[in-house]
């Protein structure tokens, strides 16, 4: 599949990309315990619970505009945020959980009527891998092209079946996408520090939940990205010899999903809708967990990947690419940043080539790489010492600085 990034229609659709976001974060008591009141939102369309009880899920709608999408995720977290003060709550900022004493203190999200079955997932997942882990919290990054994009494309490409184009498409995008998301790690993680009650020093990962601490499945999965249909099929299999329940539980750096409910039957009637990325930590730097110009670089690292000539992304470069985002994660490692400026200068001669608009955006990311001044060095460097306190004091600043609805 070779897209013709000369032809000017082909950039511009390419710039119309469409982008969503969940981002996870946990409730706090004042003293930075963990809330134990009631969920407070029952019937709201972008708030909701994840795991557990005192974990808030914020759904953004879909957008063209990074700069409207996080936007959005203020809106919501005013709303949130007029809820919360009212129970004396604020939102921690950190992916990291605060100090746990107990996996009493972590009640598994109850619902109730025709979503009950998703309480029982959810305890299913609660025995399987333990309460803990499910505190990791993150930001997942939903991305697909504009329609008029994938039409243009398709025209050009002088295949018959739309559907299937576009499938192949995303499809490899995918692997694409899974093969350098230790990139979007290494740049994007924000926990080098955490309490003490999660086991883990300071400053040894820079993510602990992209880590080998982190929460992955037992095993490494390896799919066929053939087809859409042979994709399925290699998850399938892990469902069917008791690896997974469902497709939810395939713990992945990037996921193919369909439009609506996550399922395998849904994917393969109605076909891939987008592509999610899974690997960026929630940053305490910003008040809505994610800069706007990372991103809009992401976006970029995805016209990137979609102009690279199609590959198979064979079993052993799975491996490899899981083994990868842990590496990534690992706190100052040097030579995963010496590969990070040699991608990033790759990336920046595409960009000046194509889309010079972006190129602000990735000497920002090729500045900071070069400079040691990461996210997570400079979270270590501000909240290295007493994380509880310091995390508190700034989910309190950002509860004032964002204000109520």
């Amino acid at each position: 599949m070779f897209l013709n990034l000369g032809n000017e229609k082909i950039r511009e659709y390419l710039t119309q990309a469409e982008f969503g976001i969940e981002r996870e974060s946990l409730r706090v008591c004042e003293n930075g315990t963990l809330a134990q009141s009631p969920h407070p939102f029952d019937h709201h369309k972008n708030i909701d619970r994840d795991f557990c009880e005192n974990q808030i899920e914020i759904i953004g709608d879909v957008f063209t505009d990074p700069e409207q999408l996080n936007e959005q995720l203020l809106q919501l977290q005013k709303i949130i945020n007029g809820r919360l003060q009212k129970n004396k709550e604020v939102l921690w900022p950190f992916s990291n959980p605060p100090k746990i004493s107990s996996e009493e203190e972590i009640p598994v999200a109850e619902y109730v009527g025709s979503l009950q079955s998703k309480s029982v997932y959810r305890h299913y997942l609660a025995g399987k891998y333990g309460k803990r882990k499910m505190l990791f919290s993150g930001i997942h990054l939903n991305f697909s092209f504009s329609e008029q994009f994938l039409q243009f494309a398709f025209t050009q490409s002088g295949e018959t079946d739309f559907t299937a184009f576009k499938n192949h498409l995303y499809l490899h995008l995918a692997g694409k996408l899974t093969a350098y998301a230790w990139l979007v790690v290494y740049l994007m993680s924000a926990s080098p520090v955490a309490d003490d009650t999660i086991g883990t020093p300071n400053n040894v990962y820079s993510s602990i939940r992209c880590s080998e601490k982190g929460y992955w499945n037992y095993f490494v999965p390896v799919f066929d990205y053939t087809d859409l249909d042979s994709y399925i099929r290699s998850i399938q299999r892990y469902i069917d010899d008791g690896n997974l329940r469902s497709v939810s539980e395939l713990y992945y750096p990037v996921r193919v999903k369909p439009r609506g409910a996550n399922s395998l039957e849904i994917l393969a009637q109605n076909g891939i809708n987008h592509l999610e990325l899974r690997v960026i930590d929630v940053n305490p730097l910003s008040p809505t967990g994610i800069f706007t110009e990372d991103i809009r670089f992401i976006h970029l690292l995805m016209l990137y990947l979609v102009s690279l000539p199609k590959r198979e992304f064979t079993g052993k470069e799975q491996v490899k690419a899981v083994r990868d985002v842990k590496t990534a994660s690992v706190f100052g490692n040097a030579e995963i940043r010496q590969r990070a400026i040699q991608t990033l200068s790759e990336i920046r001669g595409f960009a000046r080539q194509y889309f010079p608009q972006y190129s602000d955006i990735i000497d920002r990311q090729l500045s900071k790489t070069e400079q040691g001044g990461s996210y997570a060095e400079i979270v270590s460097r501000q909240f290295g010492e007493d994380y509880m306190t310091k995390g508190l004091k700034l989910a309190k600043d950002y509860q004032r600085s964002v204000g109520y609805v």
